[in-house]
């Protein structure tokens, strides 16, 4: 019996890829390309130095540094937690495993509105040890502290979602056989673990960036929109919009517009780095014999 050829080599479905294709490329076109095209344009809409006047000014500059800022703190705390939690669900069998798995999706399952309502009752000015923070001089809610804790909230799975596939996959055999020949546990993750996720790791981490810059909902509700203060640039485009100052908002969203571009950007290149990895090595990572080297 004469084996079927794939679609792709198949006559009969070149129209059906070539249609797919189409439908994809005005999709793309429709719903990404030409809305970002359209901010860059009313971004430079009345020109060049109004367009710096408009990402320079205080309150801009303010923002822009605000998420930055928080985007520093978060990365890191949320990279080391999501590196954690991943290890201890993919390569350990305890009580509770289940429930930390479903803790580390709560921030996907919860609106981020909701997740900034829940700060406001912990540490607001009424909330649960609000008026005890009051007391001792700590301000979280309408504060930078607040925007860092809800950034770090809606942030957390991205990390540990990415690699705990990864490792379930690769199993704890290699680790097993490092410890059995005399590796510490330091020297397993860094020369075993850590070569063997390096690309899943990246690429949970560009996502984590992403969101970390671009979050909107969770700040909004515990920032309290001051500006200069608690701004971030996805809320001063909120305000400068509100305000009907059209092309400063557009200024401060090309920004943003041209961060999410680099990580989309990364993202395809971690993904075309990972595909290549995984389609031309046999076996994961390093040999066990490299632990002693």
């Amino acid at each position: 019996m004469t084996a079927r050829r794939p679609l792709h080599e198949d006559g009969a479905g070149a129209p059906i890829r070539w249609a797919l294709i189409a439908c994809a490329l005005v999709f793309l076109a429709a719903f990404l390309v030409v809305p970002l095209a359209a901010v860059i344009s009313a971004a430079f809409e009345q020109g060049w130095r109004v367009y710096w006047d408009s990402v320079t000014e205080p309150d801009a500059q303010s923002a822009i540094r605000l998420t930055l800022l928080t985007a520093l703190i978060v990365v890191p705390l949320n990279t080391v937690f999501g590196v954690a939690a991943a290890w201890a669900i993919a390569k350990f069998t305890f009580p509770g495993r289940t429930i930390l798995i479903t803790l580390i999706d709560l921030p996907f399952a919860v609106s981020p509105v909701i997740s900034g309502f829940v700060f406001v009752l912990l540490f607001g000015a009424n909330g649960l040890i609000g008026s005890w923070l009051a007391a001792h001089g700590m301000k979280i809610i309408f504060a930078f502290p607040g925007l860092v804790l809800t950034t770090l909230f809606v942030t957390a799975p991205f990390v540990a979602r990415e690699l705990i596939p990864l490792m379930q996959e690769q199993g704890p055999e290699i680790e097993e056989a490092a410890v059995a020949l005399g590796a510490s546990g330091w020297q397993t993750f860094w020369r075993i673990t850590l070569p063997n996720i390096k690309w899943g790791l990246l690429y949970g981490v560009i996502l984590l960036n992403a969101r970390a810059i671009g979050e909107f909902g969770a700040v909004s509700v515990v920032s309290g929109h001051i500006r200069g203060e608690t701004n971030t640039m996805p809320l001063h485009v909120e305000i400068l919009y509100n305000e009907y100052n059209f092309t400063a908002a557009f200024a401060v969203a090309s920004l943003l517009t041209l961060m999410a571009v680099v990580v989309l950007a990364a993202k395809s290149l971690i993904a075309w780095r990972t595909h290549a990895v995984l389609t031309t090595s046999a076996r994961p990572g390093l040999a066990v014999s490299d632990i002693h080297r």
